[in-house]
């Protein structure tokens, strides 16, 4: 098992330049299964960051509450609704976001659900229903579990859907997964938890916080070096989702899609602590210098 940090020269030799002859359908097509009711907001952050992230096609589910302000607030994205009016009201025998679970496989190249998608009983099993099919299909897309997704896993006790997917827990969060296994969670022990973690659920997890931990189910870690306190604030991790979720689509590893992703994150917010100041940095404030953390990123190689 070995950590290293992962810093500018590693992120410069993840990036990959574009090709001349690509297209929209060279960089991949992703889903994000997010938002309800008072809740679009996490969604629109999400995909405002995929969007910003390279990511060539982008289709959001969400329910029909929110069609509107995401079309509005994402332009960019396609907006694809179950008909309710929120999760809660899904019908008990609608079961996914998109009902052919093989043609989804075969338009989406990456799968991110979670932020803002709410715990409600109707939700859970939406959600659980949704993972179980993925899971059973061989050579599935790559999956990132956030937010809502992981508290919904973590009280239903079905680590079992983690395996082969990116997640990415605050240190509650996290603590909630390991409580179903018995354990909790220690700041001191943060890197050997996550790579602990990892390896028994053969999934890439992302354990969020100052020093964010990236580990892989091969027992490899890295411990990011961007970063500061000015993220704390709601909607930070509905943007490394989004993040994540357009490295995927673009056909990254998965440890080099969390790597790669938590660092830009990270100097996103970096940037924008410089021109802004941390006490006063919003969410949406690390989109909006995603652009440059990209471009200083690239510009090196």
């Amino acid at each position: 098992m070995t950590t290293e940090e992962f810093g500018i020269k590693d992120a410069t030799a993840l990036c990959r330049p574009r090709d001349i002859d690509s297209h929209k359908g060279s960089y991949g097509h992703g889903l994000l299964i997010a938002g309800s009711y008072g809740m679009a907001g996490a969604a629109i952050m999400a995909a405002q960051a995929s969007i910003r992230s390279g990511i060539g096609l982008l289709t959001v589910s969400t329910p029909e509450c929110n069609r509107s302000i995401l079309q509005t607030a994402v332009p960019e994205a396609m907006v694809r609704t179950n008909g309710a009016q929120c999760w809660e009201t899904v019908p008990e025998h609608w079961t996914n976001p998109i009902t052919d679970i093989a043609t989804l496989q075969k338009i989406h190249s990456a799968i991110a659900i979670g932020p803002g998608l709410g715990i409600s009983e109707q939700t859970s099993v939406v959600l659980l229903n949704f993972l179980t099919c993925i899971h059973n299909l061989a050579g599935h897309s790559s999956v990132i579990l956030d937010a809502d997704a992981l508290n919904i896993i973590a009280s239903s006790d079905r680590l079992d859907l983690l395996e082969g997917t990116v997640i990415s827990p605050h240190p509650g969060e996290f603590d909630r997964l390991l409580k179903c296994c018995g354990q909790s969670y220690s700041k001191g022990r943060r890197t050997e938890q996550a790579s602990e973690f990892a390896v028994k659920y053969n999934c890439n997890v992302i354990l969020k916080g100052h020093a964010t931990v990236v580990a892989s189910p091969d027992g490899d870690s890295s411990v990011n070096t961007t970063g500061n306190p000015g993220m704390a604030t709601g909607g930070s991790g509905d943007v490394l989702t989004g993040i994540l979720l357009a490295l995927c689509a673009q056909g990254f590893s998965q440890y080099d899609a969390t790597r790669l992703g938590v660092f830009i994150h990270g100097l996103a917010g970096d940037i924008a602590a410089d021109r802004l100041g941390q006490i006063s940095m919003a969410a949406t404030d690390i989109t909006v210098f995603l652009p440059e953390a990209w471009k200083r990123t690239a510009e090196r190689r």
